[in-house]
């Protein structure tokens, strides 16, 4: 028997299965596809029951909501201008009820009437598991944000708080990892919101845009925190050829977030955050640290090898917690 992809890793295959695509094609989640009427970026998202969703803390409702923002953050890390739509690619077993259906696409419905675009299309098969394949279609803005384009001497900046979607998950699922009875309410209630309605990052986005200062040129390194944080800053770093230096005491958290070693395993590790995780020329992050209060700087790029380290030389940021595909 060959190798399997629970041995290979999802970096590994995504290495492997670049060779059938120009170079630099797979080095971020969205494609770039020019048009004679501009630039247009393309992002397809699958989420599957039992590993993205479930009964137990998903409503069939957040269920499309949940697909559509997942798809629109990817949208907004790239520097989309315009959301165009979506297709849907759904897969369920045929005793699945009309009712649990409906309730998604109503999801998906709510979620483009906040954020903008219309259904397109899609196609319905039956499977042995319900999943969703969703493909989001936007207009590029003035700045394309990749993965690539972090640079030594940038500012390493993030949009928001992390880890409130995987306490969330934690909340819904009554996780004796936590004593739920000594969180503050708030917090509590913040972060079953983000688990289950998260809001795309493009808010942010747009302030992003706004504040650039005139005399800098539009390059900046950016992706989101779909898969956590720490392994969307080893993708700036892989992507980019550089070193990210962290500050342990510059974690983005709630202000109401709890003290730990595991609650800053589940800030750097948890996933499904949704917010931008950008390198910037630090003028370009000060203005945006300005205008956009829940952002802040996280650390530094450097010249270096491709990984990510903490600050004052306390070595290598572990991301063994993180959830990893086909394992």
């Amino acid at each position: 028997m060959g190798e399997t992809l629970a041995q290979l890793g999802e970096n590994e295959l995504l290495h492997r299965l670049a060779r059938f695509a120009p170079a630099g094609q797979l080095d971020d989640d969205t494609a770039q596809v020019h048009t004679n009427e501009g630039e247009l970026l393309i992002n397809t998202d699958v989420m599957v029951e039992g590993i993205h969703f479930s009964e137990d803390t998903t409503t069939p409702k957040d269920v499309g909501w949940r697909c559509v923002t997942a798809n629109l953050s990817d949208l907004a890390a790239s520097g989309v201008d315009q959301i165009l739509g979506i297709t849907v690619g759904l897969v369920v077993p045929p005793e699945t009820p009309w009712d649990w259906v409906e309730k998604v696409y109503l999801g998906i419905e709510a979620a483009l009437k906040q954020f903008g675009g219309t259904l397109l299309g899609g196609d319905c098969s039956r499977g042995d598991q319900r999943l969703l394949a969703i493909t989001a279609l936007g207009t590029l803005g003035p700045v394309r944000l990749h993965r690539s384009q972090a640079q030594p001497g940038d500012s390493l900046v993030v949009s928001g708080p992390h880890g409130l979607s995987r306490l969330g998950l934690a909340l819904l699922r009554s996780d004796p990892l936590i004593e739920a009875a000594l969180l503050p309410d708030k917090l509590k209630q913040k972060a079953i919101e983000a688990h289950q309605h998260p809001q795309p990052c493009l808010k942010a986005l747009h302030a992003l845009q706004t504040c650039k200062p005139a005399e800098l040129p539009w390059r900046a390194g950016g992706t989101d925190s779909s898969d956590g944080l720490l392994a969307a800053v080893q993708g700036l770093c892989r992507s980019s050829g550089c070193r990210a230096i962290l500050d342990p005491k510059g974690l983005p958290k709630d202000p109401d977030w709890p003290i730990g070693q595991h609650w800053d395993s589940w800030c750097l590790n948890g996933g499904e955050d949704f917010e931008l995780i950008l390198s910037l020329p630090p003028k370009w992050a000060t203005a945006w640290l300005q205008v956009l209060p829940s952002s802040q700087v996280i650390g530094v790029m450097e010249q270096g090898p491709p990984r990510v380290e903490w600050a004052h030389g306390k070595g290598e940021v572990s991301n063994f917690s993180s959830f990893k595909h086909f394992q």
